[in-house]
């Protein structure tokens, strides 16, 4: 259950509850829904709060198919697929509940066509926050740090290291300009990482976040395709931590 959760409550902080508590109101004060049909205040809030809903359940469920089923498909293709989830979802969701509401007061429910504005609006909207939110984590990635782990490489070491693989009683650092080998324990070698983000994903490996350029599936197993076209195995252990960050 947790494992469920977690992906869920990692979305919320403060100003979005605030958002979701203070918008269906005023919505509900400014704005009918369908021009040809006029609900009472109590209906018109019902409604928009039910489109708060819908697109929050949407957007949690559009990230995990695609994250699921298309997470080696690449970035502009799966924004593609996530905006066509996002409206195969929503739309028929959202014209559901206009269907529900307005029927059940004796009015004539609206088409399918009235209520697929409100889906490309929301999808608008999504793809913005999406790209703003690029916008803000590019200057993050545009300088390497090196951890301090590096020192013990050669001088002239001058690349990434990509992950680190436990080899009998010592540790192979994979980088951009080859594999170095280095007499530590592996929970030593990732202390001294600091301060590179990464990942365990198996009791004997460890991957850079940087360093991760996808997500295979091969015979029911999971695995990290890194930048040098590695495979790194995904244990069940470090599965729903990898998938709680956002990683798988």
């Amino acid at each position: 259950m947790n494992i469920i959760l977690s992906p869920i409550l990692t979305e919320v902080s403060l100003r979005r509850i605030i958002a979701a508590l203070a918008f269906p109101p005023l919505l509900a004060s400014a704005f009918q829904p369908f021009s040809a049909i006029d609900l009472t205040y109590f209906q018109r809030l019902v409604f928009w709060v039910g489109v708060v809903v819908l697109a929050l359940c949407v957007t949690w469920a559009a990230r995990q198919v695609t994250r699921t089923c298309l997470s080696g498909i690449h970035f502009s293709w799966r924004d593609t697929a996530l905006v066509l989830v996002n409206l195969a979802l929503f739309v028929p969701a959202l014209w559901l509940l206009s269907y529900l509401l307005i029927t059940i007061n004796g009015h004539q429910a609206p088409g399918f066509l009235s209520v697929a504005p409100y889906g490309a609006l929301f999808v608008t909207g999504l793809m913005l926050v999406r790209g703003r939110r690029r916008t803000e984590v590019l200057p993050e990635q545009a300088e390497p740090v090196q951890p301090r782990l590096a020192k013990r490489l050669p001088d002239t070491f001058q690349g990434q290291i990509y992950r680190l693989t436990v080899r009998d009683h010592a540790v192979d650092l994979v980088t951009s300009e080859g594999t170095f080998t280095i007499r530590s324990r592996l929970i030593d070698a990732i202390a001294e990482m600091e301060p590179v983000p990464g990942h365990c994903t198996h009791r004997s490996h460890w991957v850079a976040d940087a360093a991760i350029a996808g997500v295979e599936r091969q015979g029911g197993k999971t695995f990290m395709r890194l930048k040098n076209n590695d495979l790194v195995p995904v244990s069940r252990k470090y599965k729903p931590m990898l998938e709680q960050d956002g990683v798988i």
